[in-house]
């Protein structure tokens, strides 16, 4: 894919898919683009800024000046054997890479690699990034291998290559160092790619959450007015660092008793975040001016954009692009804004008129007016938060970069979303996995079909995206919940207790009907109720210290549920009191869980609240839940994430008889065709790639070499119609199979070509027999690439027994796909069958997985149907339809979402 760039006399094509927004390592966006003659001039100017120490470092030798023959050479390239790329903020060039093939020196698969980076920007981990898209790019022109001449005194362009994650080997000959290394993607490559996409989107937030310095661009004296509350809210909160007013020529010199500017330009002392409440037609100067002044990010909370429609969203694409060109990154527009409880930092940069105090929580959301509802029900249940961010239209930060920054922040211990949709949902499951290994992460979907686009596709598919969307969650270890109180139910107990143990759980209470009410949904839930103990109404407190201490004791208790209702004409204060006395002189409490319904209170009570600075509750707080349902249902949560961080990290897993470079350079050929459905014998060469193999079969389009076919696999077979959506059908209908002689294969093929219309038939040697089952993968917005498992048969599809997970799987979730369907008890042996090859399904699933995720231009397997006995497994008919890679895809070289 190519665009046409104006080089001021004609234009000229080049990749578009090269072009990406980068984040450096300081957390700043650079923009890279592969280099037109229209970039002569910038070039020279680059090449002239660049200190003498640098020149020679790059050129070997003094080069004050590019002479203009060199200036072509370097502008004009084919975007093939030659690329250059150029890194950019706004108009400025600030770094270059560029590759040149060595098939004259007798290399057809190697090229020769070098970068320099503006001396102001060395030290931001440009390099690496110039190289990741170099190796991208010229990996798709099929070359294997860079090299590179590096003077022996710059040992830190050798560092580059290494820290970049390649296996490099070097050879000294005198000032030089010859360095080669492979560009085809290892797992240890991937692996350095993601902790430095990890290390530079959590930088790029951290400059969001911990700013030095804030300005409130359309601050007003106006109490009604937007900026005027921003700037109350960051004074209320105690904002640690100065907060500048901004609000325009002729305007107050003054807002709140601070000192205004009429521009960000005109604040004397650096700015790190703006937060901006101006119309959006005045938001151009305003980027402008942030350039200029070295702003990092802004906030804004501006509405007129996305959320209008069409017209909207052009100039949102508009502010984003400016934005990011500009080196910053933007929360919103339309956004409610951002918090930081640290002390040391005090920064509430909201609209919101209530925000909770200081916890270990960190909070992500859209919707703005959704937004003031959380802040203020977290308030309420005195739920603690660390960290909030409201994201509006998301139209740059995404929850994906927020994921990063609550991975590494030691400050946040639980992690809460508010999902409407996912910015791209294979680099979400890849985040989420890693970060809900050490963070439980809680996700609740903004209702029916909220993962589907809206329209039609709402209505026909919204009940489905919805089942994926739990499957999918749960694959990456999320806690899905559906109401905001069960989202925070989930949320106390995780914030302020531990994780259980196991699911054996002790119920204690005064009251036998509420204890039932919990004990039942305690078993519903998932736990294992071995315990209930009935006090009786008129408990006394020290029966209760006793019971609680006494269950805490037990090593069968894995985690207790207390529910009290309070006796008439009692102190309840003294009881909670009681309970937090037994809990804190149990050394077991550190390792068991407590959750109570008390006092039919909501949240953290005062009574049950191990108190912080400020009174804010801590660590060993017990959560109160208003009904019995509400605290089985948190605890069982719990426990389903300890069941999860339990199970051991997903190691590599080594497929034998994979040829990935094979398949991977055979389906790009086939992209020179564009997109479509492949035929059965391209499809079948696509799979035997990757060590799946159709049951051998022949295609025919005559009697003639119908009989012939079926003498050469040897009989019995089967006839069967080529195209797609025939062939399932007539398997399963009972089509003619098991034909013994050739006169029965002659005659089954006139009949179902008469049948079928279709000129190319297909005899197929018989396979082994069992239950069969389809193998699909599609391609969902909402998803990315989906595999879905189940029975083959319109039986299954109509009741649409299928699970589904994520592309790329591990073996658990291939194990978990195959357990998952209703019908699965088939493959087990039910009616006195054989059970089916379990370990042969789980490969196949896994083989599949890695096709996908090795080749994204891939985007539709359907496998169907598949045989599964005692044996093996055994693929009757099989399709493929490739296309363009999806922009949402979470391979090759990190970048920004667009």
């Amino acid at each position: 894919m190519t665009e046409p760039v104006s080089t001021g006399s004609a234009a000229v094509d080049y990749p578009r898919h090269w072009a990406a927004d980068a984040l450096a390592s300081d957390g700043g966006v650079v923009h890279l683009r592969p280099i037109t003659p229209a970039d002569a001039d910038a070039l020279v100017r680059f090449h002239e800024g660049l200190s003498e120490r640098t020149r020679y470092l790059r050129y070997f030798g003094p080069t004050p000046k590019l002479p203009p023959r060199e200036v072509v050479r370097m502008t004009t390239v084919d975007y093939r054997d030659r690329v250059a790329l150029l890194a950019w903020l706004g108009d400025e060039v600030i770094a270059m890479g560029l590759y040149e093939g060595l098939a004259q020196s007798g290399k057809p698969h190697s090229a020769e690699v070098a970068f320099v980076v503006a001396d102001g920007h060395q030290g931001r981990g440009l390099g690496p990034v110039l190289l990741e898209h170099l190796a991208g790019a010229a990996a798709e022109n099929g070359f294997t291998k860079f090299e590179a001449e590096v003077l022996s005194e710059n040992p830190n362009m050798v560092a580059v290559f290494r820290d970049a994650g390649y296996q490099i080997s070097r050879a000294f000959d005198g000032s030089t160092v010859h360095v080669e290394f492979e560009i085809d993607p290892t797992d240890a490559l991937t692996s350095v790619r993601n902790a430095r996409e990890r290390a530079s989107e959590a930088r790029s937030i951290a400059n969001l959450l911990r700013p030095q310095s804030v300005a409130v661009i359309g601050a007003s004296t106006d109490p009604k007015k937007v900026g005027h509350v921003l700037l109350a809210n960051l004074i209320a909160a105690g904002f640690t660092g100065p907060v500048y007013p901004v609000n325009g020529p002729g305007q107050a010199r003054s807002v709140r008793a601070i000192r205004a500017y009429e521009r960000v330009i005109d604040i004397p002392d650096p700015v790190d975040l703006a937060v901006v409440a101006v119309p959006a037609a005045g938001m151009g100067e305003v980027l402008d001016d942030c350039m200029a002044k070295g702003v990092k990010t802004l906030v804004v909370v501006s509405a007129g954009f996305g959320e209008l429609g069409d017209d909207g969203l052009v100039a949102e694409r508009a502010l984003v692009e400016q934005v990011r060109a500009h080196g910053m990154r933007l929360v919103g527009p339309n956004a409610l804004g951002v918090v930081n409880n640290a002390p040391e930092i005090a920064l509430n940069a909201t609209l919101a008129p209530r925000i909770p105090g200081p916890g270990r929580v960190g909070f992500f959301c859209q919707s703005g007016a959704l937004g003031i509802a959380i802040l203020d029900h977290a308030a309420g249940r005195r739920l603690g938060l660390s960290t909030f961010v409201s994201a509006g239209n998301r139209a740059d930060v995404s929850g994906n970069d927020v994921l990063q920054y609550w991975d590494t922040d030691d400050a946040t211990d639980v992690v809460l979303l508010y999902l409407e949709s996912f910015g791209n949902p294979r680099k979400f499951g890849r985040i989420a996995r890693r970060v809900t290994r050490n963070k439980p992460v809680v996700a609740i979907k903004s209702g029916r079909g909220a993962m589907t686009r809206v329209g039609e596709q709402k209505e026909r598919f919204g009940a489905l995206d919805d089942r994926i969307a739990k499957m999918v969650l749960a694959q990456a270890g999320v806690l899905q919940v559906d109401t905001l109180a069960e989202l925070f139910d989930v949320a106390a107990v995780l914030a302020y207790q531990p994780l259980p143990a196991g699911p054996r759980t002790a119920i204690i209470g005064n009251s036998s009907v509420i204890a039932s009410l919990a004990a039942h949904s305690a078993r519903s839930s998932g736990l294992d109720v071995v315990s209930l103990v009935d006090l009786g109404p008129a408990t006394p407190q020290q029966e209760l210290t006793d019971a609680v201490s006494h269950a805490l004791a037990d090593p069968g208790v894995d985690s207790l549920i207390v529910v009290f209702v309070p006796p008439v004409a009692v102190d309840t204060a003294e009881y909670s009191r009681s309970l937090m006395a037994a809990a804190e002189d149990s050394p077991e409490s550190a390792t068991k869980p407590i959750v109570t319904t008390f006092l039919a209170v909501e949240g953290i009570p005062i009574g049950l609240s191990v108190p912080g600075p400020g009174g804010v509750p801590t660590r060993g707080s017990i959560p109160s839940y208003p009904e019995p349902e509400r605290a089985a249902h948190a605890l069982a949560m719990s426990w389903r994430y300890a069941q999860w961080r339990s199970r051991p990290d997903a190691a590599p897993v080594e497929l034998p008889g994979i040829a990935a470079e094979h398949a991977r350079s055979y389906v790009r050929e086939l992209m020179s065709d564009g997109g479509r459905e492949l035929t059965a014998t391209e499809t079948a060469e696509v799979l035997h790639w990757y060590g799946i193999d159709i049951v051998e079969f022949r295609e025919v389009s005559t009697l003639h070499e119908a009989s012939a076919a079926a003498r050469e696999l040897g009989f019995p077979v089967a006839v069967k119609a080529g195209a797609s959506e025939w062939i399932g059908r007539l398997d399963r209908e009972g089509a003619r199979l098991d034909l013994s002689d050739a006169t029965a294969v002659i005659t089954a093929f006139a009949e179902l070509q008469a049948l079928t219309g279709e000129s190319t038939l297909q005899v197929q040697r018989m396979a082994p027999k069992g239950p069969g089952v389809c193998i699909q993968v599609t391609e969902s917005r909402s998803f990315g690439p989906v595999v879905s498992f189940g029975l083959s048969g319109r039986l299954f599809e109509t009741l649409d027994d299928r699970s589904y997970r994520a592309v790329p799987l591990t073996v658990d979730d291939a194990r978990d796909l195959v357990a998952e369907p209703r019908s699965a008890e088939l493959l087990a042996g039910a009616a006195g069958e054989q059970p089916a090859d379990i370990d042969a399904l789980v490969d196949l699933l896994m083989r599949v997985s890695a096709l996908v995720d090795a080749i994204p231009e891939i985007r539709e397997v359907g496998l169907d149907p598949i045989l599964s006995s005692a044996d093996g497994t055994a693929v009757l008919a099989a399709r493929l339809a490739i296309g363009p890679v999806p922009t949402l895809a979470d391979t090759g070289p990190r970048r920004l979402g667009s």
